[in-house]
């Protein structure tokens, strides 16, 4: 592997750093409107973009990162759920 593609794999976060979600209520605190652009996932859907930037979007080379951003979504919506069921606020 050449010292570039090495570079621009290491420019990129391991998809496995990116599977847990932010803390939600910390991104929401402070604020009096929920937004939809909130998204404790935000690393993960930017890593996912980076490399596709990185592989001139051959979707192949980026499953993983794909995958831990659908993990991290699934994590904060789970989360999300629990906290509605138990009575805490979500926003």
């Amino acid at each position: 592997m050449s010292s570039a593609a090495q570079r621009k794999e290491e420019d990129i976060p391991h998809p496995l750093d990116n599977v847990k979600p932010e803390n939600y209520h910390d991104q929401f605190k402070g604020r009096h409107v929920s937004s939809k652009y909130i998204n404790p996932c935000e690393a993960a859907a930017k890593a996912s973009m980076d490399c596709m930037n990185r592989h001139d979007y051959v979707r192949d080379k980026c499953l993983d990162y794909f995958q831990a951003y659908r993990d991290c979504k699934k994590t904060w919506m789970d989360e999300r759920k629990a906290d509605r069921r138990a009575g805490k606020t979500t926003a």
